[in-house]
């Protein structure tokens, strides 16, 4: 009960958030206009909060609020094409209750995992700034401190992979030389995690066939595994 009271209290100070101006603006001024197919809906707007299950063992890092999606409906990965992908996935795999991610009122539950992200707000072009990643890399490492159960931190995509590292380093956690990089598949210890990286579930990926989804089963398949297993070696900071 207590951490499931201090995600909430973490969450209410991450949808308060004002750290970064030109995100501020951005975001509101795309709840301002709305996309036409949107029109009749009162957009989100705000800082999108975290989500999950707090006794999970899998904790998923993401990028950032996508303009329409999380932006409008106010939950990670729901009402666009990325949530579109990720949730098939995670029903497949054991992880979601349902296959489909649409409103934050959907009944969609999540068990055994977790979802936060390395930027809380919508960039513009999807893409946050150095300092705007920084300013939020504090709600990483204390959502981290938090999960007490997660055994598998998995990055979607370079930028969260890169920025996942640099909480991790933030944390404590002595990241191993060479420094791990991004590639699909990939692991890393850092810790008592293992870190498991993939594509992005975003339509620029999907799309394509860059990432398909028993390439995406896979990694929800491992991370299971992964999570389930043995303790691994590797102290948590204070």
């Amino acid at each position: 009960m207590r951490r499931r009271q201090a995600l909430r209290q973490l969450n209410e100070r991450i949808i308060a958030c004002e750290r970064c101006p030109r995100l501020v603006a951005y975001r509101q001024e795309i709840a301002r206009l709305r996309r036409r197919a949107y029109r009749d809906q009162e957009y989100w707007g705000r800082p999108v909060p975290s989500v999950g299950d707090p006794r999970a063992g899998v904790l998923i890092v993401g990028l950032a609020p996508g303009a329409h999606g999380s932006n409008r409906t106010g939950r990670m990965f729901t009402g666009d094409g990325s949530g579109d992908f990720l949730t098939p996935s995670l029903h497949r795999t054991g992880f979601a209750n349902q296959a489909t991610s649409l409103s934050v009122a959907d009944g969609l539950r999540l068990t055994g995992l977790y979802i936060t992200a390395v930027a809380h707000c919508a960039p513009p072009d999807n893409k946050p700034t150095r300092q705007e990643l920084e300013n939020c890399r504090p709600y990483l490492i204390e959502h981290l401190s938090l999960l007490g159960d997660v055994r598998v931190l998995v990055a979607f995509g370079k930028i969260a992979f890169d920025n996942l590292l640099s909480a991790l380093a933030a944390a404590g956690h002595a990241i191993p030389a060479p420094r791990p990089q991004f590639a699909h598949g990939a692991e890393a210890h850092v810790g008592p995690y293992t870190i498991l990286a993939t594509y992005h579930p975003s339509r620029q990926n999907t799309q394509t066939g860059r990432l398909t989804p028993p390439m995406f089963d896979a990694v929800w398949r491992r991370a299971r595994r992964l999570a389930a297993g043995p303790p691994k070696q590797g102290r948590r900071p204070g």
